[in-house]
């Protein structure tokens, strides 16, 4: 009987791990340890933004008193100008906090801090489930690099980091679903897109750039297996798109002719603005709230080099596929996610520059995995990677980030700093020179609030620029000259309701009862929950001896500002002329309880009273 012949055993092939991030070789891949480091890090780094007050347009992003309520959150969701931009989740967030912590701006500062953080658990997670070397280190360099510190340091940027935890929580479950085809984690990855979008459209070129991701990782892409799973994905970010690009235009203002480029000139502002963007994730020196806006000329053969070095550069990422497709997969995530930003659709914020740190928010995902990537392969090669040396090198340079972060974070203190900060690195920024004669006439300093005004005027002919400079020619007793302005702010923006406002306002101080309800009634038309014109349009009644009618709009200016002590003062006084001396007196009261330093309310409140005790009715004067 023939015996089989036993066969030796065959070798087990061995994977190669994954190489640790620096300082993480102890570590297993389910550890608490980096998130907890990673969370600390970014809380520390942000340190000076933490009780930070609120700068430019927070205000109007976190919910105004007339959208506080029930009623008010629906506005949120159904109204599309009832607030700054319509992301009505992103506004439900805010609207969230303030039942939370009111206007206390620490509670707001560090939740968009661990939003933050938990984007950069996320990516690390991400990184790890593709087998990325370097993981740690590219998320501790997203968590810390200053060109995030726009995002996170400014309240108004919840759109981005809330926006990008749901981005990237969306491309978590949907690699989970690639690996298992589980029902369950489409579902989570859609609802978490859909989510990401009603709080910021930017994240549209989410499933652009899951392709990227997928391609990068298996060499090719699969009509059926790779491309049809994510058409709901593409047809919600086309929807979201086409409603924020309308809104832009058609409600925030998004018009006119800073915004008129053509194709052409678009593609220039797209090719410069792309090298902008790269430039500062990898030398971010002199980061700056607003970037100067630069000229766009078509004759100027050197700006041609921009868009033409970037389609060099991809092509170049291209010829390199067959041996690595890393960098031409970071290089297209980098663009797409940037491409809503480069200068083809149209954004408020083109008024005063074509970049801002905050557009490449999720962008720089992709060159900071292809950068710490390539050092963690270059330093495995010299053998320091996971060692002493390596860990140093490595954590030097995040800590130099953080460090960066830190005194950047430190400009988002008040807007007094900001806008100090802005006009020392930019004194070109005309958006700076009239937000810096905001905070002069608040301070009372007229005169240089005027000269700053002036300075933004020369750089750009603003309508809100003529606006403020109208506003502290008024105060110091210049009124002829602050009708000039307000009339050169309507001949810019014709529907500008404000105004119209201080036209009503001044034309009441001179008693021109014509004048005074014409102005007031078109602010009142433009803006009908504008308490201040419902105010002058009373005082234009009262003007015109129509009292009944300025009673009317009183009421609507209180019901508009509960907190209105001037209306209350007037309206006491209308009443008091319509012989409701009870009603009279009842206003004038409220008028003291919220300025109990007024000495005039308190003297009118005593005439009331005392008219109404001993039957007589004589006329208080009004303000």
């Amino acid at each position: 009987m023939k015996r089989q012949q036993s066969r030796p055993p065959q070798p087990v092939k061995r994977q190669t791990p994954i190489s640790p991030g620096p300082g993480e070789a102890n570590w297993s891949l389910d550890s608490w340890w980096p998130g907890l480091l990673l969370l600390t890090a970014a809380l520390l780094a942000y340190w000076p933004a933490w009780f930070g007050q609120p700068v430019w347009d927070d205000d109007a992003h976190l919910t105004r008193p007339g959208l506080r309520s029930l009623a008010g959150l629906a506005r949120i969701w159904t109204e599309a100008g009832a607030t700054q931009q319509y992301y009505p989740l992103a506004f439900s967030a805010f609207w969230l906090q303030h039942k939370l912590w009111g206007d206390a701006t620490l509670g707001y500062h560090l939740v968009n801090i661990l939003l933050h953080g938990l984007s950069a658990l996320l990516f690390l997670r991400i990184l790890r489930r593709l087998e990325v070397p370097g993981a740690f280190l590219a998320a501790a360099i997203f968590a810390l690099h200053p060109v995030h510190v726009e995002s996170v340091a400014w309240m108004t940027e919840l759109k981005n980091t809330l926006s990008g935890a749901f981005c990237l929580g969306a491309a978590l479950a949907y690699l989970g679903f690639d690996q298992g085809r589980r029902k369950g984690l489409y579902a989570l990855a859609l609802g978490l897109f859909v989510l990401g979008l009603l709080t910021k459209t930017a994240i549209a070129t989410f499933p652009a750039g899951m392709l990227v991701v997928l391609w990068w990782k298996r060499g090719k892409l699969s009509w059926r297996g790779d491309v049809v799973p994510l058409l709901p994905f593409f047809l919600a970010g086309l929807a979201s798109g086409l409603v924020t690009v309308w809104a832009e235009q058609r409600i925030f203002g998004a018009t006119g002719t800073e915004f008129h480029f053509s194709f052409a000139e678009r593609c220039l502002i797209a090719g410069r603005g792309f090298w902008f963007h790269l430039g500062k994730l990898f030398w971010p020196a002199e980061m700056i709230f607003m970037y100067p806006r630069w000229p766009i000329r078509g004759a100027a053969v050197a700006q041609y080099l921009y868009p033409a070095a970037a389609l060099l550069l991809l092509a170049g990422a291209w010829s390199l596929r067959r041996r690595s497709r890393g960098p031409l997969a970071a290089l297209l995530f980098f663009a797409g996610t940037l491409f809503p930003a480069l200068g083809f659709f149209n954004a408020y914020s083109f008024r005063y520059s074509f970049v801002n740190d905050h557009h490449q928010y999720l962008a720089s995902l992709g060159l900071i995995t292809l950068a710490s990537a390539a050092m963690a392969r270059l330093l495995g090669r010299w053998g320091v990677w996971g060692k002493t040396p390596g860990n140093l090198l490595c954590g030097g340079m995040v800590a130099l980030l953080a460090a960066l972060s830190w005194q950047h974070a430190g400009a988002f203190r008040d807007d007094v700093t900001l806008w100090r900060d802005t006009l020392a690195k930019n004194p070109g920024c005309w958006m700076a020179q009239h937000n810096w004669g905001v905070i002069l006439a608040a301070r009372g300093e007229f005169e240089a609030a005027e000269e700053h005004y002036r300075a933004g005027l020369a750089l750009n002919p603003d309508a809100e620029a003529h606006l403020g400079l109208g506003a502290v020619l008024e105060a110091q007793g210049k009124t002829d000259e602050a009708g000039t302005q307000y009339l050169a702010a309507i001949r810019l923006k014709p529907d500008y309701a404000e105004a119209h406002n201080n036209l009503s306002s001044l034309a009441v101080k001179r008693r021109d009862a014509p004048q005074a309800l014409s102005h007031a009634s078109e602010a009142v038309r433009l803006r009908p929950d504008y308490a201040e014109a419902h105010f002058n349009l009373g005082n234009a009644f009262n003007l015109q001896g129509v009292t009944t009618n300025a009673v009317a709009e009183y009421s609507a200016a209180i019901h508009l500002r509960p907190d209105y002590p001037e209306a209350y003062y007037n309206l006491g006084c209308a009443m008091f002329l319509l012989g409701r001396l009870d009603e009279a007196a009842a206003s004038l009261s409220e008028a003291v309880r919220l300025q109990p330093a007024n000495a005039a309310a308190r003297d009118r409140l005593a005439f009331v009273l005392a008219r109404r005790d001993s039957g007589q009715n004589t006329r208080p004067a009004q303000k």
